[in-house]
């Protein structure tokens, strides 16, 4: 069954995340350069769930790397909450930074093998003020982690790659965002933790109206998640949409041959 969350755009008149005009280039051998994002603009609205498909190399990790500002464009700006945070002070952005989380893709490589799940979580709420101990506690049982105190104390490697990814997405909520950005969430994981993962991001989302910007490979994913889509090809933005519109009658045919791949049930 496609579930969606509530948005309406009439809800939210200013966007929360402007990417405006985005471009970005890299050096290669030869002293050439390869265009990963080529003056690509989109727009994310509060509480709104936008996927960003494409396939590997089509530069939407490198968006949304420049979204969270862990890469600098090289042309455009990146407005989040009416703030360009394109060029904005560190110290100001940092501050700013805590209402917009990324999830990773792999949360083995995200996560301090050294620190315990508590000691993760603490230093994600350190600045809060509060009993971090049950807060602790308290995130862990929303990511579906119960009992929290069978979880609390193990290091990362004490847990399975869904129960990690678990644990990424507790951190990313402990800075109570507005807006969450993950990059490939589910990839790598078995088809019954892709489940429980996407239903756990959707619980999120009603109780908490945080919006997302999606990024994946998985049309599937974007059909069953996403208010919007946004297909990136080559560093292009070639269609943006209604998911149910994008998906059931694309416009461009890139996207054609992106849901054609997908398998038919029945």
């Amino acid at each position: 069954m496609t579930m969606h969350s509530s948005f309406s755009s009439s809800d939210a008149p200013q966007p929360l995340l402007v990417l405006d005009r985005i471009s970005k280039h890299f050096r290669v051998a030869g002293g050439g350069l390869f265009h990963a994002v080529k003056s690509v603009s989109l727009t994310v609205h509060a509480g709104e769930i936008v996927a960003l498909v494409g396939e590997s190399g089509s530069g939407k990790s490198t968006l949304g790397r420049i979204a969270l500002g862990l890469m600098q464009p090289d042309g455009g700006s990146v407005t989040f909450g009416g703030q360009c945070l394109t060029n904005m002070p560190p110290a100001q952005f940092r501050a700013l930074r805590t209402s917009m989380q990324p999830i990773f893709q792999d949360p083995t490589a995200s996560l301090n093998p050294r620190r315990t799940v508590r000691e993760l979580l603490e230093q994600a709420l350190w600045k809060q003020p509060g009993d971090h101990a049950q807060r602790c506690l308290g995130l862990l049982e929303d990511v579906g982690l119960r009992p929290a105190a069978r979880f609390i104390d193990r290091y990362p490697h004490e847990l399975s790659g869904g129960q990690r990814q678990r644990v990424s997405i507790a951190r990313s909520l402990a800075m109570e965002p507005q807006l969450i950005i993950a990059d490939e969430p589910l990839s790598g994981a078995d088809v019954s933790i892709r489940g429980q993962v996407l239903n756990l991001l959707l619980d999120i989302q009603r109780s908490r109206d945080v919006a997302y910007l999606m990024i994946t490979h998985d049309i599937s994913i974007a059909r069953a998640f996403a208010d919007r889509v946004a297909v990136m090809m080559q560093g292009d933005l070639v269609e943006v949409g209604p998911a149910e519109t994008v998906l059931t009658t694309p416009q461009h045919e890139y996207t054609r041959r992106l849901v054609s791949a997908v398998p038919a049930l029945g």
